[in-house]
């Protein structure tokens, strides 16, 4: 194989990493995008967290009962 031919498809395979790289990148963001508008979660509270991340600042998310009992049930 000659070193002509190695760059061709070194070539060939940036471009269609790329363009893999920017399907999941645009997939991702209208997942969230798309979970934001159905009201599963809301990401943009969480954009603030670190600017927001002192003691008296509100709690992002409460737990819920089912959550604590199974926090509980880890035994250490």
């Amino acid at each position: 194989m000659s070193i002509e031919t190695m760059r061709e498809l070194q070539a060939y395979g940036f471009y269609i990493m790329l363009v893999a790289m920017v399907v999941i990148l645009y997939s991702y963001w209208f997942h969230l995008k798309r979970s934001e508008k159905v009201g599963r979660k809301d990401y943009e509270k969480y954009s603030n967290l670190a600017l927001n991340d002192n003691l008296q600042d509100d709690v992002l998310e409460s737990l819920s009962s089912s959550d604590k009992d199974d926090n509980r049930s880890v035994k250490k």
